[in-house]
């Protein structure tokens, strides 16, 4: 029998589907970090940030049989989380930026220096510095840059999630990149921002298992 943190998210949510609801612990594993940075992008604590990936988990586990795989299963989990921060949160949305012309690649701004998203960052100063930037940079720049930088989201995905072009998507990119230059040209991996603890993760599986066990 395949190990399931090696299968697929789809083979994950087929086997959820025919009754094995304890496998969906799997997905709460598999995607605790990428919520928690989506959260802590919106500001949110990190109280307020476990209770929506809580709410999240559920809402998914709740909306699994909807999932037509249209988008990635990661994009598609990310977008509830979002919507929960955004309710959460209760901010405008941004839209109608003015648009120039950008020259992007579309590549994270460390790739080459650290491909590794399992690495732990050595110097938690740092990052501490990182993360206190990022949190005064303008909402819709800090989005932009958690999605794609920090989750590794394409721009396409990217776009998608915010409602915005991908033109968009490249400039706000690059401003937010301008903002945060003095503070993040330094080798290290962005992966690791507003890291999310082992500790924690047990405690949200518990939690979410225990919520889905009483639907």
């Amino acid at each position: 029998m395949i190990p399931p943190e090696n299968l697929t998210d789809s083979e994950v949510i087929n086997i959820i589907l025919k009754g094995e609801s304890q496998l969906y612990e799997t997905i709460i594993r598999r995607y605790n970090p990428y919520l928690y940075k989506i959260g802590r992008s919106y500001n949110l604590s990190h109280e307020d940030t476990q209770d929506m990936m809580q709410d999240t988990f559920v809402d998914a586990y709740k909306g699994l049989a909807g999932f037509e795989g249209r988008s990635s299963f990661k994009t598609w989990i990310i977008r509830i989380m979002m919507n929960n921060c955004y309710k959460k949160k209760e901010k405008a949305s941004f839209k109608n930026e003015i648009m120039q012309d950008v020259n992007d690649q579309s590549k994270p701004i460390y790739a080459g220096k650290n491909d590794d998203t399992s690495h732990v960052v050595a110097n938690r100063e740092l990052a501490k510095i990182i993360e206190d930037a990022l949190v005064k940079i303008r909402f819709d720049y800090r989005m932009v840059f958690s999605l794609r930088e920090i989750n590794g989201l394409s721009v396409a995905e990217t776009a998608s999630l915010l409602n915005i072009s991908e033109s968009n998507v490249k400039v706000r990119l690059n401003r937010a990149k301008s903002m945060l230059r003095t503070e993040i040209e330094k080798s290290y991996s962005l992966s690791d921002l507003f890291d999310f603890n082992l500790i924690y993760c047990d405690a949200i599986v518990k939690n979410v298992m225990q919520k889905i066990y009483e639907l």
